[in-house]
């Protein structure tokens, strides 16, 4: 169904005041129809799926964990390096996150491991990802936003129908004290039933106040499609990932399936973004798979390096001397570690060039 057909079949008159009610002419789309669908629903589809397959079935867990890590996990971390390494001026740009920051994080990661204990790592690892996984949601809500003028919510109510929810998530795996977490040991904070309580009402008072503006809007025939839409997605994988889903292993997997296919649409996204003008000769192996006549290259060369090179870090680890260190979780974890910190540094909506890259340049916040 073409744009038109969707708005015109939600384009509601009142017959006594004339007014249009429904959603606005303008949905707010980053890339597309086809693209947003794919980006929003699509992605969302498939973690809920892989979450309930598992919850339903838990035999069929370890085979969609699999199939998680090397098609989307691995392969997203290795697209962020798109960004920091495919090309000059990335390279230099942003030389210290691929030099200097992995030797600080796979010191911070043995001081912990050594100093403290194996279990810090999947226990810094379950928060810090629900934290990392929050923050991309608020930065593509961020930009839908930023793509809708009309939007009528403000920066902070839209924050705290984002945030809250999540919030309320990992407080209650954390109440549930859950003693494993994808077969690691793991420590929670302590946090009793009335905290969990308390983040669930406050959630759900800003969630109810949010759907109100955003009524208010369809009754002027300004509600924002595609940022709905992407709201929607984000209550939908949070609220089942964390709430629904009793077991922590396969909540985290809806969430983390979610995340990483998200990721690399947007990364591909930017890249296809930034070389929209065609091929550029200072960055000619990029910008040239960048091209949308290269999508499937593109996906085919970013998988192809996850297979060397996490298939070689497992090669690596297996050869060296049996030890008393958990090297694969050392390893791995430093990985995630690393990934986080990059990302808080590369992806800030708020910065000029990502504005203009994503065509956000001509809003305001």
């Amino acid at each position: 169904m073409s744009r038109v057909s969707i708005l015109h079949a939600i384009d509601v008159r009142d017959e006594a005041s004339g007014l249009r009610r429904g959603f606005s002419q303008k949905p707010g789309w980053l890339s597309g129809v086809r693209f947003d669908l794919l980006f929003v629903a699509g992605t969302a589809a498939i973690g809920l799926t892989a979450g309930l397959m598992s919850h339903l079935a838990p035999s069929l867990f370890g085979a969609i964990l699999v199939a998680d890590l090397w098609l989307l996990g691995y392969h997203h971390v290795i697209a962020t390096f798109t960004r920091l390494t495919f090309d000059t001026e990335s390279f230099q740009r942003y030389r210290w996150l691929v030099t200097w920051l992995p030797v600080a994080v796979v010191a911070l990661v043995l001081a912990m491991t050594l100093g403290v204990g194996a279990w810090t790592l999947p226990t810094l690892y379950l928060y810090w990802q629900w934290w990392h996984y929050t923050r991309q949601s608020y930065g593509v809500a961020q930009m839908y936003r930023l793509k809708t003028p009309q939007a009528r919510d403000s920066g902070w109510e839209m924050k705290a129908a984002l945030y809250l929810l999540p919030l309320t998530g990992i407080l209650y795996r954390s109440y549930q004290a859950p003693e494993k977490f994808l077969g690691m040991e793991l420590r929670v904070l302590p946090v009793p039933l009335f905290a969990v309580e308390a983040a669930g009402a406050a959630a759900a008072i800003a969630l109810c106040w949010w759907v109100v503006k955003q009524y208010r809007a369809w009754r002027e025939g300004e509600l924002p499609l595609a940022y709905n839409l992407y709201m929607a997605s984000h209550v939908a994988v949070f609220g089942i990932g964390y709430l629904a889903i009793p077991n922590i292993n396969y909540g985290w997997l809806t969430i983390n399936i979610w995340h990483n296919s998200q990721y690399m649409l947007v990364v591909w996204m930017f890249n296809r973004n930034r070389f929209k003008a065609g091929v550029s000769q200072e960055h000619r192996w990029l910008s040239t798979l960048a091209q949308p006549a290269n999508l499937a290259k593109y996906f085919g060369v970013t998988l192809g390096l996850t297979l060397v090179a996490y298939l070689g870090l497992n090669s690596v680890i297996l050869a060296l001397p049996a030890t008393a260190l958990p090297l694969t979780l050392i390893a791995y974890q430093t990985i995630n570690f690393h990934h986080y910190i990059v990302d808080s540094v590369i992806w800030k909506v708020r910065k000029p060039q990502m504005r203009q890259t994503l065509g956000l340049e001509s809003l305001a916040a």
